[in-house]
């Protein structure tokens, strides 16, 4: 995974204000400029982005370039390791009743 965020220019995000419920994320501002002209050079119908949190705690926008077809860079989400589940109660069956 590529470590460079390619950040989206005109597009900026701010934390919500303390007095703002808690189902605002963020606060957010388009320069439409900045924000039209980059999107005027950008090739297909959609550009997905991620919204991230700076070391420093400040909300911003990276470009989101994964392709199902490997065009683009995503690192894996690491596999948890499958915990075993405890049988439920009343379940009474020997090994040998297994069919396989």
């Amino acid at each position: 995974m590529s470590t460079d965020a390619k950040f989206i220019p005109g597009l900026f995000f701010k934390p919500p204000h303390d007095n703002a419920p808690d189902f605002v994320m963020a606060k957010g501002s388009i320069k439409i400029a900045d924000l039209s002209a980059w999107l005027a050079q950008q090739d297909g119908e959609w550009v997905n982005f991620d919204l991230k949190r700076s070391r420093d705690g400040k909300p911003y926008a990276s470009v989101d370039d994964w392709k199902p077809n490997g065009g683009g860079q995503r690192q894996e989400r690491p596999q948890r390791a499958a915990q075993p589940q405890p049988a439920p109660a009343g379940d009474d069956f020997a090994d040998d009743d297994i069919p396989f």
